[in-house]
């Protein structure tokens, strides 16, 4: 006889929530939305060119944060043979299924900024 699982509230918020701490675990912080994103706008793009479009980011808080999303499988890293040696990073197919969501924070965040302040 086969059981089936049946998830009342409490066990579908726990997963809920669950889901949104594994999230925010991979994607929190001030840098990574904003390294993803340029991936995925910007296509492969090397250290110098992420660290001159994601302003006001470090060399060694960009060198942690590429760490990471490639730990966790959203970009990837590719070193390439020329002289001298380049390092090219590029979002996974993983990666891009952020895209509606990072849109969606794009679009809450322009809504707010007009609601508060009146500008985009």
């Amino acid at each position: 006889m086969k059981k089936t699982l049946l998830l009342n509230g409490t066990e579908i918020c726990k997963v809920r929530m669950n889901g949104i701490t594994d999230a925010m675990g991979i994607l929190s912080g001030k840098w990574k939305f904003h390294i993803l994103g340029t991936l995925i706008d910007g296509g492969s793009l090397r250290f110098t060119d992420l660290q001159r479009e994601v302003e006001g980011i470090g060399s060694k808080m960009l060198s942690k944060e590429l760490q990471d999303l490639e730990m966790n499988q959203l970009i990837t890293r590719t070193v390439k043979s020329t002289k001298p040696i380049t390092v090219e990073y590029e979002i996974t197919t993983y990666g891009k299924t952020l895209e509606p969501i990072i849109t969606e924070i794009a679009k809450w965040g322009i809504n707010y900024r007009e609601t508060l302040f009146g500008k985009k």
